[in-house]
């Protein structure tokens, strides 16, 4: 979705989310689980809107792939930032926990404003590194880049996968994988990263005005 009146002269405030279900698993000891023919394998190269190509390595990790066109459609409104948030990598659970979100960005001050928000309402955020050092992990012969990069540092090459596709204007992911839900005897969803969400973008309405 986007907020249309967010900025001064019109620039939207670009939210970007994913909405996968669940695997429904087979029904026999040995298929080929596939909601239809035309799904991806394990090798093949799928054109992403962008026109950028990718190896898919592993077929589990299709949510990065739906918000890299997601990411790429959202340059039509001409956003003054976008923010991406998803229960993206189990690599984010390793490295923060339940207690924050990954945070990571292509720009510091939208990361510091974030930050900040997610400081004021308790939502916390922890910022995680954009290292092209891990650049090398997504590598492919076969296309512009493959999906995806890890398990080695799993949570910055997954953000690094998505940046490829949000090049053209001020641009962070939030990874809420440790922080979207709980379980045991009060599972269910948190609601995160809402509060962080909303404090932001009061923020920069009122600091549009």
């Amino acid at each position: 979705m986007h907020d249309q009146g967010g900025e001064a002269g019109g620039q939207p405030v670009v939210l970007v989310g994913k909405g996968i279900t669940f695997d429904t698993g087979g029904i026999i000891a040995a298929l080929e689980n596939m909601p239809g023919g035309d799904a991806s394998r394990p090798g093949d190269v799928v054109r992403s809107m962008s026109g950028l190509t990718i190896e898919i390595r592993n077929t589990d990790a299709e949510g990065q792939v739906l918000l890299c066109d997601a990411l790429a459609y959202a340059e039509r409104f001409k956003p003054s930032c976008e923010v991406d948030i998803a229960t993206l990598t189990g690599a984010c659970v390793i490295a923060l926990g339940a207690h924050a979100s990954g945070l990571f960005a292509n720009d510091q001050a939208l990361a510091s404003e974030l930050l900040t928000s997610g400081t004021e309402t308790g939502d916390r955020a922890g910022q995680l590194p954009l290292w092209d050092d891990c650049m090398s992990q997504l590598k492919s012969n076969l296309a512009d880049i493959s999906n995806p990069g890890g398990p080695p540092a799993g949570a910055i090459t997954a953000a690094l996968f998505l940046s490829r596709f949000a090049q053209a204007y001020p641009w962070a992911h939030i990874d809420i994988a440790g922080t979207g839900s709980v379980s045991g005897e009060a599972k269910g969803s948190t609601g995160r990263s809402v509060p962080l969400l909303t404090d932001f973008l009061i923020a920069r309405a009122t600091s549009a005005r």
